[in-house]
């Protein structure tokens, strides 16, 4: 039986209906039902306010904010040196210097400047670092701010940026030189709370909500990352007395769930990555 042009014509207006319908699920389903589940601050509810996005200098969103840190700022920097990270160096000429004959001539550089991002209208308090290979071309490094509007029992908070710088390059939104994130920002984040927990300087440790789930996202420098969203607060123990390994603090079912969903999505999406 052959359709007639009407007939095609109520065949492609019902699908186009459907794929509107089909669309605006997801559309209902992403920004209002998921937010509404998955957002959760039953440990830290004043982390909910924390901006959750650096910026760059030009005003543009850069790494998302995805690690805070409860203590003094001795006490914090007391963690990360026992951790094995190093203070990195403030930004200077002869900083400046000093990482460029590191990245060119593979010298060592353990204490090489992080480029500016900000929050709270500032660029970053603190910087820390852990050198990986012989320069400082590939590196573990972290940004923190302090957020003189929340204390947590009373101490100071910091929040940051923690992400792996992978190589060294020319930024894919400029002619500048730049290192390059590994995407896997999730990953750093885990992996430096792990680092001071091992050095036991966590006396507790729990996530919150963060940025928000983010697949194929890109900072101000154009590089992806992938997130389950979430931000990992750790509690440095007061003095820097050490502390044995803490359990990380549950979540709700609903963040158990999605984090189950995004192991498999994320382990799917590092398959079919070049």
């Amino acid at each position: 039986m052959k359709l007639g042009q009407r007939g095609w014509t109520g065949i492609f207006a019902a699908a186009a209906v459907t794929a509107l319908v089909l669309v605006g699920a997801v559309m209902f389903l992403t920004h209002v039902v998921a937010p509404r589940i998955l957002t959760h601050y039953e440990h830290f509810p004043a982390l909910e306010n924390a901006p959750k996005l650096t910026k760059n200098v030009k005003g543009l969103d850069g790494d998302p904010v995805n690690v805070a840190f409860v203590g003094r700022e001795a006490e914090v920097t007391n963690a990360f040196r026992a951790a094995g990270w190093a203070a990195a160096d403030s930004l200077s000429r002869a900083s400046k210097l000093a990482i460029a004959r590191s990245v060119i001539l593979n010298r060592p550089d353990s204490t090489a400047p992080v480029s500016s991002l900000f929050l709270f209208g500032r660029r970053q308090d603190l910087a820390f670092e852990q050198e990986v290979g012989q320069s400082a071309r590939r590196r573990h490094h972290v940004r923190l701010w302090n957020d003189s509007a929340t204390t947590y029992e009373g101490r100071p908070v910091w929040i940051g940026s923690a992400t792996y710088d992978l190589r060294v390059g020319i930024s894919h939104r400029g002619l500048h030189p730049t290192h390059h994130i590994a995407p896997d920002i999730d990953e750093e984040r885990d992996s430096l709370g792990l680092a001071l927990s091992r050095a036991g300087q966590a006396f507790a440790t729990f996530r919150v909500t963060g940025v928000g789930v983010r697949v194929n996202a890109y900072n101000a420098e154009g590089d992806r990352y992938d997130t389950d969203g979430e931000l990992r607060v750790v509690i440095v123990p007061p003095n820097n007395v050490k502390h044995a390994a803490p359990v990380d603090a549950g979540v709700p079912p609903a963040v158990a769930m999605k984090d189950r969903l995004w192991g498999w999505a994320h382990r799917f999406l590092r398959s079919r990555s070049p």
